[in-house]
């Protein structure tokens, strides 16, 4: 009997349609997409402990430059809806961790500022973020930095 008459022979692409086991194997996004949950979420539960958000966190951390920041430019920074942020703020400015003044140069701008104890509570924040961040680092013997998933980041 030819290979013909046996059928079409398996190791052609038209055989049995597309490769199973390429449709299957998860894209890039998916595997990023996985990890940004199990790492926020490790982390999360990290900085539960101190009755924090991994939300609140990145806020306090991009205040932590002293410049101040208007709303929307946090917002888009941090990749927050602005309606969103005001509430984190709202919320941080509840507890003294931080405060907003009018922009020196136009007042009517409104900048987010962080405080003396937002200052204080970020260091202990970031000392537990650190702590998660080497410890997952080792389990994945991931480099310091991690130069691929910076430059994702990036994009």
């Amino acid at each position: 009997m030819s290979a013909n008459a046996a059928g079409p022979d398996a190791t052609t692409p038209d055989a049995a349609g597309p490769d199973p086991a390429a449709a299957t194997a998860p894209l890039l996004v998916e595997l990023v997409a996985l990890a940004h949950r199990r790492l926020t979420g490790g982390l999360a539960a990290t900085l539960a402990e101190e009755d924090c958000t991994v939300d609140q966190w990145r806020v306090l951390r991009a205040l932590a430059d002293g410049q101040g920041h208007p709303m929307g430019e946090l917002a888009q920074s941090l990749l927050i809806p602005q309606a969103s942020l005001s509430r984190l703020v709202d919320a941080l400015a509840d507890t003294g961790q931080v405060y907003r003044r009018h922009d020196d140069r136009d007042r009517r701008r409104i900048t987010a500022h962080l405080s003396r104890q937002g200052r204080t509570r970020l260091a202990r924040l970031d000392a537990l973020a650190a702590a998660h961040d080497a410890a997952v680092r080792a389990a994945c013997a991931l480099p310091d930095p991690a130069g691929p998933l910076a430059r994702l980041a990036a994009l």
